[in-house]
């Protein structure tokens, strides 16, 4: 399969996630992604993008958060970039250790690890991009 690229810019409303799960579902089905992985891959990105459009970019409407889809030939990435100034990942609780077990937020990034094969951030001075990765096979 030739290398296809699916672009979307959207404001920094949690209003279109919706509509913004359905476009990457419809591109996770261009790519012919399984059923299981489609689901993995949708509730993957909806936790990225969610935390983008919250902790990124603080839900300022004024910031743009941009979505690069790859289709590659053996995998799928996907790339969310906020306007956002980052966060240290060493500072982020590990939702698994005893006192976590209960707490309301915190397991988007443990999630997204255990459901995709690679979820990875880089941190620039423009924002934060958070690259997700899913094998096509």
């Amino acid at each position: 399969m030739q290398e296809k690229i699916f672009l979307k810019e959207v404001p920094s409303d949690p209003d279109l996630l919706p509509e913004l799960e359905e476009f990457i579902i419809e591109v996770a089905n261009k790519a012919a992604l399984s059923k299981d992985k489609l689901n993995n891959l949708a509730l993957s990105f909806s936790e990225a993008v969610s935390n983008s459009i919250v902790h990124g970019n603080k839900l300022d409407k004024t910031k743009k958060i941009r979505i690069i889809v790859k289709i590659e030939k053996q995998k799928l990435i996907i790339i969310l970039k906020d306007e956002g100034k980052g966060f240290d990942l060493k500072t982020v609780p590990d939702p698994t250790k005893q006192e976590n077990i209960f707490k309301e937020s915190g397991r988007g990034i443990h999630i997204m690890r255990n459901f995709l094969d690679d979820l990875r951030y880089n941190f620039t001075p423009d924002g934060t991009e958070t690259i997700l990765e899913i094998s096509l096979v």
